[in-house]
């Protein structure tokens, strides 16, 4: 399967799954050994099982009303991304959920990050 096949595959699963919150369909997606942060400061998840109890425990206090993924965007070197906006209701309140974004600075050497966002 080449990049843009695994890309829109990706999209597929995990919209229809959001959706009917299969938590078991999602893991499947991933490799056996993933390291899965879904916030900055929630400890990861560790493999396919534990990935499935987080989604799972998202799943429980959320109701779907709509879930929509772009069309991936497929680039250089196997890197693809997609967007993505999920409107639930939480607690019976409304919520929306946007798009994530990673972005990538590598320095030459070891450097300390500034600021003291991560920082203690």
């Amino acid at each position: 399967m080449n990049t843009g096949e695994a890309a829109e595959r990706f999209v597929r699963v995990w919209a229809r799954a959001w959706a009917e919150h299969d938590a078991d369909a999602l893991p499947e997606l991933y490799a056996e050994d993933c390291v899965h942060r879904s916030m900055p400061f929630r400890e990861p998840r560790r493999g396919r099982a534990e990935l499935a109890a987080c989604l799972r425990w998202s799943f429980e206090a959320e109701r779907v009303g709509d879930v929509r993924f772009s069309t991936p965007v497929v680039g250089q070197q196997g890197v693809a991304v997609a967007e993505f906006r999920v409107l639930t209701e939480e607690d019976g309140e409304p919520s929306t959920l946007a798009e994530t974004r990673d972005y990538w600075h590598p320095e030459p050497g070891h450097r300390e990050p500034t600021g003291t966002l991560f920082l203690n």
